[in-house]
């Protein structure tokens, strides 16, 4: 099952989109704000997450700030910004998630985007697994 990384300082819509990617077949653990998120990453023994989606205006630490510390640590995982601001997209830090949402009442493109991002990282990891080293050939004699 794939872990997910939610982070969102709104507690409705963190329920409401935890509950539509575990429909999704999901492991959904929340963080709200980028402080806790990056508690949950470093310094607990949970287990890296295959994916984040972070919230960019939140207490305490906002989501670009913490993108910046996931970014600083070279964890390679993917991330989705979701936000109701568009005004973010431009930012330098906000360009080098690997997805940009707009916030919606209906959740289908953050999930489509959640699916296309999942299976983009399992078919780039499969690839690596398949490949095979072949050791040197001995000189001919």
């Amino acid at each position: 099952m794939k872990k997910i990384l939610l982070v969102e300082d709104d507690s409705h819509l963190q329920f409401l989109i935890t509950e539509e990617l575990k429909d999704e077949g999901y492991d959904v653990i929340s963080a709200s704000n980028g402080k806790e998120a990056l508690s949950l990453l470093f310094e607990e023994q949970r287990g890296e997450p295959d994916l984040i989606i972070m919230d960019i205006r939140m207490p305490k630490m906002d989501g670009l700030d913490a993108l910046g510390h996931i970014l600083k640590s070279k964890l390679d995982v993917p991330v989705v910004i979701h936000s109701a601001y568009v005004s973010y997209q431009d930012n330098p830090v906000a360009m080098t998630a690997d997805a940009y949402v707009l916030k919606s009442h209906d959740f289908s493109r953050l999930k489509e985007t959640v699916g296309e991002l999942l299976n983009r990282n399992a078919q780039s990891n499969s690839g690596r697994e398949a490949e095979v080293i072949q050791p040197p050939r001995a000189a001919a004699m």
